[in-house]
C-alpha cells in the first residue's frame, strides 16, 4: 500500500515538476504566454516560475549569480527530487531510509520558504506550487512513518539479543 501511494505521489510530483518547466521554458520565449494555471492577476504559476524566485529556490541568484550552474529551475530541483524518492523508496536498508527522510525535510524546509516568498514576497497563489507542497508533505509523512518503523524493528532486534 505504501509502495503504491510512493510510487503515485512521486509521478505527480514528477508532473508537476515537468509543467513547471514547460511554463518557465514557454515563458522566456513568449512574453506573453499564459499558462493554464493562471486563474487571475494573484493566481499565477507563470508570474511565480519567471521570477527569481523560480529559480535555485531564490536563493542561488543572490549569492552565485544568475548565470551560475547552480541557478536551475526549481521544477528541475522536484523532478530530481520526485526521482529519488520513487528509486530509493524501492530499497531496503537504513540508509535508504534515513536518505528519504532527510530529503523530503529538505523539501517540507523548502516548501515552507516558498510558501512564505508567495504569501508576503510575491503576493501571488501558485496552484502549481501549493499542489507540489502537498505531494513533499505527504512524502514527509510516509518517510517518517518507514523511518520509524524501521527505528522499532531494529529495538525490537536488540532487546530480543539481550534477553
Amino acid at each position: 500500500m505504501a509502495a503504491a501511494l510512493r510510487a503515485a505521489l512521486c509521478v505527480a510530483g514528477a508532473a508537476l515538476s515537468l509543467y513547471a518547466l514547460h511554463v518557465e521554458h514557454q515563458a522566456a520565449r513568449d512574453p506573453s504566454y499564459r499558462a493554464a494555471c493562471d486563474l487571475g492577476p494573484s493566481v499565477s504559476c507563470t508570474r511565480v516560475f519567471s521570477s527569481r524566485w523560480g529559480r535555485g529556490l531564490g536563493l542561488v541568484e543572490p549569492v552565485l549569480g544568475g548565470d551560475s550552474a547552480l541557478n536551475v529551475p526549481n521544477g528541475a530541483i522536484g523532478l530530481l527530487f520526485y526521482l529519488l524518492q520513487g528509486l530509493l523508496g524501492t530499497c531496503r536498508g537504513r540508509a535508504a531510509a534515513v536518505t528519504l527522510l532527510g530529503t523530503s525535510v529538505a523539501s517540507a524546509l523548502a516548501s515552507l520558504w516558498l510558501g512564505a516568498v508567495l504569501l508576503f514576497g510575491l503576493r501571488d497563489l501558485c496552484v502549481v506550487c501549493l499542489s507540489t507542497y502537498g505531494v513533499n508533505l505527504a512524502l514527509l509523512g510516509l518517510n517518517l512513518r518507514r523511518w520509524k518503523r524501521g527505528k522499532a524493528h531494529k529495538n525490537e532486534g536488540k532487546s530480543a539479543k539481550t534477553e
